[in-house]
């Protein structure tokens, strides 16, 4: 006897930057929200330079970078194979696949042929919760996406910082409140930070902040203005929605 019941979908087709970027996204699992989206707006690429985005999951933040910046190139270092095969799928519904390219591998075992000082930038949205500090999540890939493994902060803010040139940027997004941990990785290795925090309303605390940096600079620190996200009835801001669905940068 057949079994007339509909098998539900694997994935499911998102829309960004307001329809610029299609996105197939696992429906079980880590699924994009806005993170990845300021996190690309934030990167001060230019045409024909090359970029790496580390831990890329399906693509997210390399496919709004490349839709905002022409002719800049983007590779993806993720670990999760599944995601890899879908970040490639993207690359094609997205005609990218000659500028946004995906390697499985780890940052504790990267692909020999990711060479270091190779980048002019390198952008990491890594996993925001320590090991034990957090409740498990109900799926496997979900908990390597947003709790620490073996490569903690610190491996994920070293492993940038080698693979970006001489005064290339890294730029991070975290928590707001793990950000000691994220500038105490920083200090000593890379100068000119920003930090620039994501407002979730006005008069309310940032709960996300984006935090960059330039290799073997010593400009001192600067604390900027950050964004506001929410209007008191919690629509978008304009400036908000100039990120999420125009597509327009970050001036950090």
């Amino acid at each position: 006897m057949n079994d007339a019941r509909a098998v539900e979908p694997t994935f499911t087709e998102d829309r960004l930057l307001g329809g610029r970027v299609r996105l197939r996204q696992p429906v079980d699992g880590y699924r994009a929200a806005i993170d990845p989206v300021f996190l690309a707006a934030s990167v001060p690429a230019e045409p024909h330079q090359l970029i790496l985005d580390v831990g890329c999951g399906q693509g997210t933040a390399m496919f709004c970078l490349a839709a905002r910046v022409p002719h800049c190139r983007v590779v993806g270092l993720e670990m999760q194979r599944e995601l890899v095969r879908l970040a490639g799928d993207n690359a094609i519904l997205n005609t990218m696949e000659t500028r946004v390219s995906v390697m499985i591998g780890d940052l504790l075992h990267p692909p020999p042929r990711l060479s270091p000082g190779a980048f002019d930038h390198v952008m990491a949205n890594p996993p925001f919760n320590e090991r034990g500090r957090a409740t498990l999540p109900p799926t496997s890939e979900k908990a390597d996406a947003t709790i620490e493994g073996e490569a903690d902060l610190g491996t994920w803010v070293h492993f940038s910082l080698a693979m970006v040139r001489s005064k290339g940027t890294v730029t991070f997004i975290h928590r707001a409140d793990r950000i000691d941990a994220l500038l105490g990785q920083i200090a000593g290795r890379a100068g000119e930070i920003v930090i620039f925090p994501l407002w979730p309303g006005h008069g309310r605390a940032a709960s996300r902040i984006l935090v960059r940096a330039r290799k073997q600079i010593a400009a001192p620190a600067r604390l900027a203005v950050g964004l506001v996200l929410h209007e008191a009835d919690g629509r978008l801001t304009a400036a908000a929605e100039a990120v999420l669905r125009e597509g327009k940068g970050l001036e950090l």
